[in-house]
C-alpha cells in the first residue's frame, strides 16, 4: 500500500540497504498494520472478552414514561460493575447519523452501542463499523418478528440486534368509513364518502425529504416492485410492478383524491389535517394514535386503523425503528454483547412496549393488556409482517435522494411516471458505481 508506493517511485534512487531500514521504520511505526487492516475490519476480532462500563448512543428519548432511561436503569441495577451511559443524541436523524459515522470513521471507543436507523445498518456493516452477530456473538432472534431481524442482516449475516420496531399505518374516519380498504383500488372507490364533508380522500408525506422516499417505497413494494439487488448495488427498479405502483400516486395526486396542500406534508402537517377532521384517509406512524384520540382532536372516537393498502390485499409498509449495534471499535464487547441480548429480552421489551414503541417480540402483539392500552397492535403486527426494509444498501442516502427526486417530479408533472422510474433507476446505479 504506501510502502509499494514508495518504493515504486523511488526504486532507481533508493538502495537495497536503505528500502530495507525503510521498511523495518515503517513497520515500528505501524504503517505495515495499518495497510494490512484497510478499512479497520480487523477490528471486529479484537476485545470480544472485554467487560466494564459501556455507553449507549441513541437519538432524543421522546417518550413520556422515558423508556430508555428505564431500560439502562433496569441494566444497571442489576450490573453494577458494568453500567452503561446514555449518551442522548439530538431528535434530528441526519444529526444523529452524522454523529456516529464521525465516532466510527475516527474509530473512537466510546460509543460501545448505537441505535442505527434501519436503513443505515447495511453501510456501516458495509465499513466495518459495526460487530457481525455470529460465532461467540449470535444473538437468538427466534422469538422476534422476523421482518426486524432482516432489517438487521446485511450479506447473509445479522449485524445488529432490532431495539424497536416501527411500521406505517392506515388511519381512517369510522364515521364515513364502514369498512377499510384493503386495496388501493377499495381505497379510491371510497373517496366519494368524503365529498359531502368536503374534505380530502387519502394523503400521506409527500413534501421532498425522507418520508417521500418512504411513501413511494411503499407502494411500490406493495405493486410487488423492488429497489435494489441482493448485492444492495444493482438497481431493479425500473420495473412495470414500480411504474403501476409510482402511477397510482401520480394519478391520485392529479384527480384530487390526495388533496393539493399535500405535496408539502410532512409528518406533524399530515397529521393536524387528520385531527382536525380535514382527510378521510391517513397514512402515517403507530405513535399519532394518542393524538388522533386526545380531546382536543376533532375525530376523537372516529378513529379506525388498519394495515396500509396494496395492489390485491394488505400493502407493504416500510419498516422503521432502530437496530442496535456494537461498536467494532469498543473495548467492553461481551458487556456490550450481554447488554445487545437484554433488550430483546422479554422484560426489556414490555418496557419498550409500554413507552408506545412498537416492541420487536411476537408475542407483545397479542398481549391483552397491551391491546387495551394500544388498540392499533394487531393492526400494526399485520402491517409489520408484510413490511419491506428500506432499500438494504450501503449507499442508502444516495438511494433514497433518487427516489425521493423523481417521486417528486412526477408527482408534481416535471416528469412522466416512466422518466421518474428511469430517473431512479439512473441515480441508484450511480450511487452504488
Amino acid at each position: 500500500m504506501a510502502l509499494n508506493k514508495v518504493s515504486s517511485r523511488r526504486s532507481s534512487l533508493v538502495s537495497r540497504a536503505a528500502l530495507a531500514a525503510l521498511s523495518a521504520a515503517l513497520l515500528t511505526a505501524g504503517f505495515t498494520s495499518a495497510c494490512s487492516s484497510g478499512d479497520g475490519n480487523d477490528a471486529t476480532s479484537q476485545n470480544l472478552s472485554g467487560r466494564g462500563p459501556i455507553t449507549y448512543v441513541e437519538g432524543k428519548d421522546t417518550t413520556e414514561s422515558g423508556a430508555v432511561k428505564q431500560l439502562i436503569e433496569r441494566w444497571n441495577a442489576a450490573h453494577p460493575d458494568e453500567k452503561v451511559t446514555f449518551k442522548e443524541q439530538s431528535n434530528d436523524a441526519s444529526q444523529q447519523y452524522d454523529d456516529l459515522a464521525q465516532h466510527m470513521r475516527a474509530k473512537q471507543s466510546d460509543y460501545d452501542v448505537m441505535a442505527l436507523d434501519v436503513p443505515w445498518t447495511a453501510e456501516f456493516a458495509a465499513k466495518g463499523w459495526i460487530q457481525p452477530l455470529k460465532d461467540s456473538f449470535a444473538v437468538d432472534t427466534s422469538t422476534l418478528l422476523s421482518p426486524t431481524v432482516a432489517s438487521a442482516t446485511y450479506k447473509g449475516t445479522l449485524y445488529a440486534a432490532p431495539r424497536n420496531t416501527n411500521g406505517g399505518l392506515l388511519y381512517y374516519r369510522k364515521d364515513l368509513v364502514p369498512n377499510p380498504p384493503r386495496t388501493w383500488s377499495e381505497l379510491l372507490s371510497q373517496c366519494g364518502a368524503a365529498r359531502d364533508p368536503q374534505i380530502g380522500c387519502y394523503a400521506g408525506q409527500f413534501a421532498p425529504y425522507e418520508g417521500l422516499t418512504v411513501n413511494t417505497a411503499e407502494v411500490i413494494n406493495g405493486f410487488g416492485g423492488t429497489f435494489v439487488g441482493p448485492d444492495g448495488k444493482t438497481p431493479t427498479v425500473n420495473s412495470p410492478q414500480s411504474r403501476a405502483g409510482l402511477q397510482v400516486l401520480v394519478d391520485a395526486y392529479k384527480n384530487g383524491e390526495i388533496p393539493k396542500e399535500a405535496i408539502s406534508f410532512k409528518e406533524p402537517e399530515s397529521q393536524n389535517a387528520f385531527a382536525q377532521g380535514k382527510l378521510m384517509f391517513l397514512r402515517t406512524w403507530p405513535n399519532f394514535y394518542g393524538v388522533a384520540n386526545a380531546d382536543s382532536s376533532a375525530v376523537k372516537g372516529n378513529v379506525g386503523v388498519a394495515p396500509l393498502p396494496g395492489k390485491d390485499g394488505i400493502g407493504a409498509s416500510t419498516l422503521g425503528g432502530y437496530n442496535a449495534a456494537i461498536s467494532s471499535f469498543s473495548k467492553n464487547k461481551a458487556t456490550a454483547l450481554d447488554f445487545l441480548r437484554f433488550m430483546i429480552s422479554e422484560d426489556a421489551q414490555r418496557i419498550v412496549a409500554e413507552g408506545a414503541f412498537p416492541p420487536v417480540r411476537q408475542s407483545m402483539y397479542d398481549d391483552p393488556a397491551l391491546i387495551a392500552k394500544f388498540p392499533y397492535l394487531p393492526a400494526l403486527k399485520d402491517s409489520i409482517a408484510s413490511a419491506v426494509p428500506r432499500p438494504v444498501t450501503p449507499y442508502y442516502p444516495a438511494v433514497s435522494k433518487a427516489i425521493q427526486d423523481n417521486a417528486y417530479a412526477a408527482l408534481t408533472g416535471t416528469k412522466s411516471v416512466d422518466d421518474a422510474i428511469t430517473g431512479m433507476q439512473k441515480g441508484i446505479q450511480a450511487a452504488g458505481s
